[in-house]
């Protein structure tokens, strides 16, 4: 079935499931869409459409900014990534070359995060990896959500080459993430994160069967 019809003109990617389950407590209708960039007229913007739909027609996405945090960039938007059972989203805004997060629950707002790219929210909703650059190679960090303060560490602070594309593992322990030479994951410990591991020589985008 196709879901959305690309009208021409138009370049679509980085597609990412936004599922959720009913909550009738804040009468919120269960979620069953797709979230995707699309490059048009030369500027980047972040759309979405139903994943029932039949040809349907993609609409951007809002993108609110939460009270004190003025107006976000509504052009640049890109690399979409929905985690957690509320539908929150996280992507990367390469014009001010930050994170930012989109609360989809009740409010439908959200903010910058950090400084980085690539960014994919674990299944939690509680961490955020993302890259960055240190010392002309691309690290991999973790924003932590779940502390009385938000805390970014750089989990890969040995990297000599670029680690780029991360992913989450369905049950939140593992990240894998692209390198030059294939697909590497890093695994949580008692201590933050282990080192890099490498799981195939294939050097393709990182993904895993949930």
């Amino acid at each position: 079935m196709t879901v959305a019809a690309n009208p021409g003109g138009q370049t679509w990617s980085h597609p990412t499931w936004q599922v959720t389950a009913v909550d009738r407590s804040n009468q919120i209708p269960a979620k069953n869409n797709l979230l995707f960039t699309a490059k048009i007229h030369g500027s980047t913007v972040l759309e979405g459409v139903k994943a029932t739909s039949d040809h349907g027609r993609p609409a951007r996405i809002s993108l609110n900014g939460e009270a004190g945090s003025g107006n976000l960039p509504q052009t640049g938007n890109a690399w979409p990534n929905v985690g957690g059972k509320y539908g929150t989203s996280v992507y990367e805004n390469t014009h001010t070359g930050e994170v930012y997060i989109r609360d989809d629950y009740i409010r439908q707002q959200g903010s910058a995060l950090t400084k980085g790219s690539e960014p994919a929210l674990s299944p939690d909703n509680e961490e955020v990896v993302f890259v960055r650059s240190v010392h002309g190679h691309d690290h991999l960090f973790v924003e932590d959500f779940g502390g009385s303060t938000n805390v970014v560490k750089d989990v890969t602070p040995n990297a000599t080459t670029d680690y780029t594309e991360p992913t989450w593992s369905p049950d939140g322990k593992t990240i894998a993430f692209r390198a030059p030479t294939g697909t590497y994951t890093i695994t949580k410990t008692a201590h933050g994160f282990g080192k890099p591991v490498k799981a195939s020589s294939h050097t393709g985008l990182p993904a895993y069967r949930g």
